[in-house]
């Protein structure tokens, strides 16, 4: 199977991004949420960055152009899903809105669509279970910020086809990303690993061993991180990293993912991080 157009839900910073790089690499994309401003909002978000990549000589005001003439706008999911190749579902992280939007997927996709989800640690076998195609529901989970992250997990669910799998890892491939294969268990690799270090840290922290400047120094000077794991936390969304870790905990049952109770508190709080303004840093 071949694909040649693709309906991205979510209008969101990661499904922007997913429709952004699906249209540079020469597919029809339908960028579908339930309102006009979030579609507005997604469609100039993708029009800033790709303005950016002309001004900085990456390409030209025409292959801008052309990115955004293949990205078309839709608050009509069911109606959307009737002639696409291939749905990539890029919604808030809650299994019943995902599992509703995948029965609606199933019951309007033509029969050959893949059914995809940019789930970052929602079992795939789950969300495959409200559809009737379970064959051809597999997981795309993107990295932030989609156009520039190279790296793609290719999540199999119990029931995914080879053929599907080959099927999206041949785009990933198309998409200038690396695909990486994970089974479905909890967190998949990237969270699995990546949560539970950034939860030790504000152990770390919690707990008294050091401040939090002193934890992102180690990591940096001392690993060569990027960025500290505190920092990346903010980023990321404290309230974003609490879920995962309650999602390993309750997955796997094992005391090592039990969420910190500093992390838990800052939720509380609604100290989440960048976008809320304060985290385990203030941000201006």
């Amino acid at each position: 199977m071949t694909v040649k157009k693709v309906l991205v839900i979510g209008a969101g910073q990661m499904g922007s991004g997913i429709a952004q790089v699906c249209a540079q690499s020469g597919y029809e994309v339908i960028l579908n949420d339930i309102s006009e401003e979030a579609l507005d909002r997604g469609v100039s978000n993708i029009e800033r960055l790709l303005s950016r990549n002309v001004e900085k000589e990456r390409m030209t005001e025409e292959e801008k152009n052309a990115v955004l003439s293949r990205i078309t706008k839709s608050t009509d999911l069911e109606g959307s899903a009737k002639e696409i190749d291939l749905a990539i579902e890029a919604v808030v992280e809650n299994i019943d809105v995902k599992k509703d939007i995948f029965r609606k997927l199933d019951a309007n996709a033509p029969e050959h669509a893949i059914l995809a989800s940019n789930t970052s640690s929602l079992p795939i076998t789950d969300i495959a279970s409200a559809t009737n195609r379970p064959e051809k529901v597999i997981g795309m989970h993107f990295m932030n910020p989609v156009p520039v992250m190279k790296l793609v997990e290719i999540i199999r669910g119990l029931q995914t086809s080879d053929e599907t799998y080959e099927v999206i890892a041949d785009m990933t491939k198309k998409l200038y990303k690396t695909g990486v294969e994970s089974k479905d268990f909890p967190g998949f690799i990237s969270n699995r690993i990546l949560m539970p270090m950034i939860n030790e840290a504000i152990y770390t922290v919690y707990e008294g061993v050091a401040s939090i400047e002193d934890v992102d120094t180690v990591m940096k000077l001392g690993m060569n991180h990027p960025m500290g794991p505190l920092t990346l936390a903010d980023f990321i969304g404290l309230d974003t990293c609490l879920y995962i870790m309650e999602v390993l905990y309750e997955g796997f049952g094992d005391s090592k993912y039990r969420p910190c109770p500093l992390l838990r508190q800052y939720v509380q709080a609604g100290w989440y991080g960048r976008k809320s303004g304060r985290g385990f840093y203030v941000y201006e």
